[in-house]
C-alpha cells in the first residue's frame, strides 16, 4: 500500500507544478495538525479558496483554482476539480480504476450542491466515468435530486455521456486477490474509503460543494454510502458554510454528519471545532470507535477552513491565492489529555 501513497504524493507534486505554470506563484507546503495547520492557513487569502479531502485533493484543487482564479463560480470549480481524480485510474477510490464491489462491478456515487440549495445526486451508477457531471445534470435538467442505478445510467446516456469499462486491470487483479484471501477486512485510511469531497468559496462570495467516490472496496452489491447523500456526505448553506466527509459512510448517514457540522458553525463554532464536535458525537455512540475512520472537512462563509477525524492519517488540501497546502487533520485518538470525547 506504500506504493499507492507514494504515487499520490507524486500526483500532488504534479498538480503543484501545473499550478506553477499557470499562476507563476504557487507555494507548496505540508503541515501537521493543530496550531501548525492553523498558522499555515492564516497567511492565506480567504477568498476565493478551495479545500478538498486527501492527497488527491492537491491536483483536484489545482484544476478548481483555474476556475476560481479567473472569476468563475464555485459550482464550476468543484465540478472541474473532482473530475480530475474521477479520470485518474491511479486514484483507486474514485471514478475510473476505482475498487469494485464484491461482484467485481465498479459502481459510483456522487453529489453536488450550489449556493442556492440546488443539488443533484447519482448513486450506484455504472460505466460512466464522471458521476459528478451526471449529478449536476440531475440538478439542472430535472426536478429531482437523486437518480440511482439503471435509471441514473439511462439518464446519463440520454445526456450524452458515453459508457466505458471502469474496471482497470490493476483493480481487477486486486479484486481477484481479495476473493482468494477470504474477504479480509479493509484497512483504516487505505483503499476502502478515500472519497474526495471538495468545497469552494468564489470571488462572488458564494459557496458550492461536490463529493464523488467508488465507495467502500468490495462492498455488497447495491451498497450506497454517504457520499451521494445531501446532508450526510456533503452540505452547503451559503449563509454559514459547507462541509464534506470521508470515512465509514454509514456513520455519517446515521448522524446526517455534514448538515450537523454546518449547523454547529451556525451556532458560532469554527470549522475545525464544528468538525470535532461532529466526530465526538459519532464516537460517543461507538464503544469501539477506534476501529473506524470518520473525517469531516468544513469551509466557512468567511473563508476559514478546518478538519477533524477519529484516526490519525486523514489529510486535506487547501488552495488560495499564492499557496497550496496539504495539511494533517487533528484526530480524536491523539487529543491532549483531558480533552472531551
Amino acid at each position: 500500500m506504500s506504493n499507492r501513497r507514494d504515487f499520490l504524493k507524486l500526483s500532488a507534486i504534479g498538480g503543484l507544478v501545473s499550478g506553477l505554470l499557470l499562476s507563476g506563484k504557487t507555494l507548496a507546503a505540508t503541515a501537521t495538525g493543530g496550531k501548525s495547520a492553523e498558522t499555515a492557513q492564516k497567511s492565506m487569502s480567504k477568498q476565493p479558496i478551495v479545500v478538498s479531502t486527501w492527497e488527491h485533493g492537491m491536483p483536484a484543487n489545482a484544476a478548481a483554482w483555474q476556475v476560481l482564479s479567473s472569476g468563475g463560480t464555485a459550482l464550476d470549480a468543484v465540478e472541474q476539480g473532482v473530475r480530475v481524480p474521477e479520470a485518474d485510474p491511479n486514484v483507486r477510490t474514485v471514478g475510473l480504476g476505482g475498487y469494485p464491489d464484491a461482484s467485481g462491478e465498479v459502481t459510483l456515487d456522487a453529489c453536488i450542491m450550489d449556493h442556492q440549495m440546488n443539488c443533484g445526486s447519482v448513486a450506484y451508477l455504472k460505466r460512466i466515468k464522471h458521476p459528478i457531471s451526471v449529478a449536476r445534470k440531475v440538478m439542472e435538467q430535472t426536478s429531482h435530486v437523486m437518480l440511482v442505478g439503471e435509471g441514473a445510467q439511462q439518464f446519463a446516456k440520454a445526456q450524452g455521456f458515453v459508457e466505458e469499462n471502469l474496471l482497470t486491470e490493476q483493480s481487477k487483479a486486486d479484486w481477484q486477490q481479495w476473493l482468494k484471501s477470504g474477504a479480509a477486512k479493509p484497512q483504516i485510511n487505505v483503499e476502502n474509503h478515500d472519497t474526495i469531497g471538495m468545497l469552494a468559496l468564489d470571488s462572488h462570495g458564494n459557496l458550492a460543494g461536490a463529493c464523488t467516490t467508488s465507495g467502500a472496496a468490495y462492498k455488497l452489491p447495491g451498497r450506497v454510502g454517504d457520499s451521494p447523500i445531501i446532508g450526510a456526505g456533503l452540505y452547503v448553506d451559503n449563509e454559514v458554510g459547507a462541509a464534506t466527509a470521508t470515512g465509514q459512510g454509514e456513520l455519517m448517514m446515521k448522524t446526517v454528519g455534514c448538515h450537523l457540522v454546518v449547523e454547529l458553525m451556525r451556532q458560532g463554532l469554527s470549522p475545525k471545532d464544528a468538525c470535532r464536535k461532529a466526530v465526538e458525537r459519532i464516537a460517543a455512540r461507538l464503544p469501539d470507535f477506534a476501529k473506524y475512520q470518520v473525517g469531516f472537512l468544513a469551509l466557512s462563509k468567511t473563508g476559514d477552513s478546518g478538519a477533524f477525524c477519529i484516526q490519525p492519517g486523514f489529510n486535506y488540501a487547501v488552495q488560495a491565492q499564492g499557496s497550496a497546502l496539504l495539511l494533517d487533520a487533528d484526530n480524536l485518538l491523539n487529543q491532549p489529555a483531558g480533552a472531551k470525547a
